[in-house]
């Protein structure tokens, strides 16, 4: 999200750089936010690949089965370099990956990039399917409840928001696939064709894992969607727009909305965020093939490469949305500018 310490708040005629012509800060603005990505994706898969290797059990078993001499262990594990010191293979991982070497799969023996290529179209389908759905739910619910405060509509969106807050995701899913698929015999319960195969077959099975992950988002973002509007509904400059005889919607679209937008741009870019973990569970109770279960897989199966690539196209893509709503914050409001 937006660091406060690189933006400050100026009058609004000497705001807007990008008008100005003006685009030497916001480069190195970005520019700064780049590297300061690639530190924290690098941390990442640093820890993760520690952790990996100070989890109980040895891959070399895991691949050779629980019966293998300990002559056949020791041999896999040399050619498979795990007898090397950890940063060793840390730093020997990390060179190939900038060449475009993600390792194979200790497995399989597949290549790790192409298994991933398999499985990023599907989770981004996933993830950008859940949160449409989550606007469309918590946009309306949201704004209906901020604007009739007390009234049954807000009771029932508060009630509504609850629920989705408190009830598992799996559960969620577990219900949806009995009550929609096995009892109503509506939407396939599992599995997954391609958008480009069958649109009308892809969009039957994205609906419910879609639904799942998009009913807990829409939960979490009506909550700080009627926060934010109630905040700048009860602000002097919605009441002078009210007192100028401008009509309601206006008033809401063009004044309370526009300047609430900030923190519902927060809010949403945390639940893109927040998405990846969540999607994992859903891909696991719709089966899914996704990077979610394949991470999953990987760690069970302690194929530290394949886990790895996984690691890195998810911290990756976290990095570059929230890099994107740092600067969906300077088109909301010319005022923020970076420094």
């Amino acid at each position: 999200m937006v660091d406060l310490a690189c933006a400050r708040f100026v009058p609004l005629h000497q705001t807007n750089s990008w008008a100005r012509g003006d685009l030497n800060l916001n480069y190195q603005y970005i520019v700064q936010r780049l590297l300061l990505a690639l530190i924290v994706v690098l941390g990442v898969t640093f820890v993760v690949f520690m952790i990996m290797q100070i989890v109980p059990g040895d891959p070399a078993r895991v691949v050779l089965g629980p019966y293998a001499s300990d002559e056949s262990v020791l041999g896999l594990r040399e050619r498979l370099g795990l007898n090397r010191p950890f940063l060793e293979q840390y730093l020997s991982w990390l060179v190939g990956v900038v060449q475009g070497d993600f390792g194979q799969s200790l497995l399989n023996g597949q290549e790790v990039a192409t298994q991933l290529r398999g499985r990023i179209g599907p989770t981004f389908e996933l993830a950008l399917v859940s949160l449409l759905i989550g606007l469309a739910i918590a946009f309306p619910v949201g704004m209906i409840s901020a604007l009739k405060p007390g009234s049954a509509a807000d009771i029932a969106a508060t009630l509504f928001s609850q629920i989705g807050v408190s009830v598992p995701t799996f559960w969620m899913g577990i219900l949806l696939v009995i009550v929609v698929s096995l009892n109503l015999g509506l939407l396939p319960p599992s599995g997954y064709t391609p958008l480009a195969e069958d649109p009308g077959d892809w969009l039957a099975h994205i609906i419910l894992p879609a639904f799942t992950a998009g009913f807990v988002s829409a939960s979490i973002q009506t909550r700080f969607i009627r926060s934010a509007m109630l905040d700048v509904l009860s602000a002097n400059y919605v009441q002078t727009a009210r007192a100028k005889g401008l009509a309601e919607r206006a008033v809401v679209l063009n004044h309370a909305l526009r300047n609430a937008l900030i923190n519902i741009v927060t809010i949403i870019g945390l639940q893109i965020t927040a998405l990846f973990s969540g999607i994992v569970i859903v891909e696991v109770v719709f089966s899914w093939p996704g990077l979610g279960r394949l991470a999953l897989n990987a760690v069970e199966e302690r194929d530290y490469p394949l886990l790895q690539g996984a690691v890195l196209v998810v911290a990756v893509m976290v990095t570059m949305v929230n890099l994107f709503v740092d600067l969906l914050y300077f088109l909301l409001d010319p005022r923020i500018e970076y420094a």
